[in-house]
């Protein structure tokens, strides 16, 4: 039983996949963060988008 635990906390094969794990929730985080801080900005520039293709399609 003791050999068993001591090879399990030795097998260092899992620890990759929970560390990209932790890396890529980070980086989810501070993707979200900022679109929620740039909000009012992306508003503005996909309604510019949408009147300039709205304008478009009527000249048309």
């Amino acid at each position: 039983m003791l050999s068993l635990v001591r090879r399990l906390w030795q097998e260092e094969d899992g620890q990759a996949m929970t560390e990209y794990g932790l890396i890529l929730g980070i980086i989810a985080v501070a993707v979200i963060a900022a679109l929620v801080l740039m909000r009012d900005e992306l508003n503005t520039i996909f309604s510019d988008i949408t009147s300039g293709l709205q304008n478009t399609e009527s000249g048309s």
